[in-house]
């Protein structure tokens, strides 16, 4: 039986970016959905990884709002004005290394353990947008050392709460959630044009699977179309 009842609030964390807009635009027009709240670093509830402590004033200040039976997380970097993704091992450094942990892995794994105490026990799901370039198993190309390892400790963050929640949240699944390639500022300078789809569609996707998921799919990084991808 799937966790997000019907009717059902949600909540969508980085809804400026591409995807969360999207994802926002979506649930407003969704019947079953009776409220929906997007935040990101420059909304009025204010949350921004470059200053963590955002996190937890972001989910005190929106207490009053749940329990949310959906919550959706799509902030991510992948690239900067000063950096793009590295080609080779001589390309790492610390800084770019340091800036993709905090805003890839850091800051989404504060978001759980602040934003999870708004989900409703009774049942529930909450997914942060990860990246198939995470999988270790799955890397056969190398390269872009820093985004891969950051999404690889991201990884491993939902699934060792995942199965934290197993004890302490039974009725909420923790999920990591591939979007494949979507045409958006974040793929646009690898051909996101050319091979992404449309942020609507790949939104409308990824929520079908959302509402689909059931207690037993928790601790788990899955596709846009619901396959289960290797760790």
């Amino acid at each position: 039986m799937p966790l997000v009842s019907q009717p059902f609030r949600a909540l969508v964390i980085g809804s400026s970016g591409t995807i969360g807009s999207a994802f926002l635009e979506l649930l407003e027009s969704n019947p079953s959905c009776e409220a929906v709240y997007g935040i990101h670093r420059n909304s009025a509830i204010r949350i921004d990884y470059e200053d963590l402590s955002t996190i937890e004033s972001a989910a005190n200040a929106l207490v009053d709002k749940g329990p949310f039976q959906l919550i959706i997380n799509t902030i991510g970097v992948l690239h900067s004005a000063h950096w793009m993704p590295e080609k080779k091992l001589d390309d790492l450094h610390a800084e770019q290394l340091q800036m993709l942990m905090q805003i890839n892995a850091i800051g989404p794994s504060l978001t759980i353990r602040h934003f999870s105490k708004l989900l409703d026990p009774a049942g529930s799901v909450m997914a942060t947008l990860s990246a198939k370039v995470g999988s270790i198993e799955d890397n056969r190309l190398g390269g872009w050392y820093s985004y891969r390892a950051s999404k690889a400790a991201l990884n491993m963050l939902i699934k060792t709460a995942a199965i934290e929640f197993g004890r302490t949240k039974p009725n909420t699944a923790l999920v990591a959630l591939h979007p494949g390639t979507v045409n958006s500022r974040l793929s646009k300078p690898f051909k996101g044009e050319q091979i992404g789809r449309p942020s609507a569609d790949a939104a409308s996707d990824m929520l079908q699977v959302l509402l689909s998921l059931n207690k037993e799919d928790s601790g788990t990084f899955i596709s846009y179309a619901g396959e289960r991808l290797p760790w």
